[in-house]
């Protein structure tokens, strides 16, 4: 077994492990840091795509940014036991039907998938460098990208006059 497979592996319990440890946990902070662990092995996943600049992205925004952002809110949220809202038992049984529900629509959707061995056939060794994603964005898809910044223009101009106050 090669380097790549073991490492495949560790990441991949590493994620798993993190994550149910992240939806288990009671306290929410704890819950985001164990979201972080996930943030990183799903980056060591994309280096192992050959996905740098996935994995520099996904470190930077989400594993930096966002949750540095869920964690001050947590912090500012003054989270006690006793505001906490008891849950109903028909809200506890609508998610776990739910839940049931979403499981059995996964475990069709893959069993109606092809299975092959084929194997990824990698013609160039910098499919997933910076160079070629930036060369393909600007030539191929440059009209999406910029519809896209306009998005999100709007979107932070809407999220400024929403937050104004007057």
């Amino acid at each position: 077994m090669g380097i790549t497979k073991i490492l495949f592996f560790v990441l991949a319990a590493l994620a798993i492990i993190s994550a149910l440890m992240m939806i288990t946990r009671k306290n929410p902070v704890y819950s985001v840091l164990w979201l972080i662990i996930t943030f990183f092995s799903i980056s060591g996943h994309y280096l192992l795509l050959n996905a740098q600049f996935l994995a520099i992205v996904n470190i930077i925004v989400y594993a930096g940014a966002i949750m540095v952002l869920f964690l001050y809110v947590l912090m500012l949220m003054d989270l006690k036991k006793d505001a906490e809202p008891r849950g109903n038992r028909w809200i506890k049984f609508a998610g776990a039907i739910s839940g049931g529900i979403l499981l059995l629509v996964l475990v069709a959707a893959l069993k109606s998938i092809e299975k092959t061995a084929d194997k990824a056939l990698i013609v160039e060794g910098d499919i997933g460098l910076i160079e070629k994603l930036g060369k393909a964005l600007f030539n191929e898809y440059v009209v999406p990208f910029e519809v896209s910044s306009i998005l999100f223009l709007s979107a932070m101009i809407g999220a400024v006059v929403i937050g104004k106050r007057e």
